[in-house]
């Protein structure tokens, strides 16, 4: 994403122009977006038209829109970002209060404008605008005749191809069938590889697999990348790391980024960051109970009592369309963040902040234990979007 103006500051009124550079950038653009903000982008409108001779003819025309937002939908998988709404400045095709459906597209600039900048908003465009957040972990989940191609981004996991072969079982005497499909299914696997993954970004590759078959495949990929003489392979063999895994399945993500070793390897990037945070309050729910608390109400009072160690909290709380509860979530960030605690906000396209909204999108690590909260849960604990 790249930032071209910016005339805002924290609770106030004020605009900002942004040009979404790869599919990533809209899941941002999704989660900045709210209902009765104001946007201006470049559209397409069917204009009709009236001829001299009384003939009505129609056309295609781009033009220049700037809608009060009333209905956003975000494609996870394609990436696509469109937000409906009606007209609030003069155009020469629409008329004021018109209906229009904006489609927003890559390498084409858009203005945003809203009446409060909220702290969360402009760390998102903060996070979005840096060069350096980017798809740099590639995975490679497998079974036999199963292959899920999947690239872990800092704000989401994108899954880039699926593949499915039938392996038909070995028979006594002839494995003949077997190996010829396996065969059918390695080759599959690395026409994906080669299609979906910028080796010049992505620093880690990992292959992950029940059993033998990502061993198998890896032999099956650098003996055909030297047959072949593929160089960007055989250039990036260290980028590729084995890792096991219970089945071939994309949940299977979560227990292979929870490694010791490939957090190691990944120790860099915000989705490893995520994993181990979830991973450390789980444990702490287990052996040490009255440091680990979840659920807005509770957690909300820990934070009074200046109690959090480390915030767990689910982006698309913020999404929220109640102004009331999403200031609710925007405060406890800012309050943590004030008194010196860690805000983690998970994305809700990442496997770990799935299981996080499971414990109502909010969580917290405590410094200190606090005896147990005895007060019923506050209903607004588990709003989603």
């Amino acid at each position: 994403m790249k930032l071209l103006h910016k005339d805002i500051e924290k609770d106030n009124a004020g605009q900002v122009t942004l040009m979404p550079e790869e599919a990533e950038d809209m899941w941002h653009t999704y989660n900045l977006l709210q209902i009765g903000d104001s946007l201006m982008a470049s559209t397409i409108r069917k204009v009709q038209t009236e001829s001299s001779t009384g003939s009505v003819g129609s056309s295609r025309v781009r033009t220049t829109l700037c809608v009060c937002v009333d209905t956003i939908d975000f494609d996870s998988q394609a990436c696509q970002l469109r937000v409906k709404g009606t007209n609030i400045q003069e155009n020469q095709y629409v008329k004021m209060g018109a209906y229009h459906t904006i489609e927003l597209e890559l390498n084409r600039k858009f203005t945003l404008a809203k009446k409060i900048w909220d702290s969360v908003v402009l760390d998102r465009i903060e996070q979005a605008c840096d060069p350096t957040q980017k798809a740099d972990v590639a995975a490679v989940v497998m079974q036999e005749g199963l292959a899920n191609l999947v690239l872990v981004t800092p704000a989401m996991t994108l899954l880039r191809a699926k593949v499915e072969v039938t392996i038909p079982r070995k028979r006594r005497g002839s494995c003949t069938q077997h190996e010829k499909a396996l065969d059918r299914f390695y080759e599959a696997v690395m026409q994906g590889i080669l299609r979906h993954i910028n080796f010049d970004v992505v620093k880690c590759i990992l292959v992950a697999s029940p059993g033998f078959v990502k061993d198998q495949f890896m032999a099956y990929l650098f003996r055909e990348a030297v047959r072949q003489d593929s160089k960007i392979l055989l250039e990036n063999r260290p980028k590729f790391m084995l890792v096991h895994s219970s089945s071939g399945h994309k949940y299977s993500l979560k227990e292979i980024l929870c490694d010791p070793a490939v957090t190691a390897r990944l120790s860099d990037t915000k989705a490893a960051g995520e994993v181990k945070a979830l991973e450390d309050f789980y444990k702490m729910l287990q052996h040490e109970p009255d440091r680990a608390f979840y659920g807005l109400a509770h957690v909300e009072k820990a934070s009074e009592a200046l109690a959090i160690d480390i915030l767990l909290i689910s982006d698309n709380l913020f999404r929220h369309q109640d102004v009331t509860t999403r200031s609710r979530y925007v405060r406890l960030v800012d309050n943590v963040r004030d008194n010196g605690g860690t805000v983690r906000i998970f994305s809700s396209l990442h496997v770990s902040g799935e299981q996080l909204t499971q414990l109502s999108g909010v969580a917290a690590i405590l410094r200190f234990p606090i005896a147990d909260l005895s007060e019923p849960e506050d209903d607004s604990s588990s709003d989603e979007e």
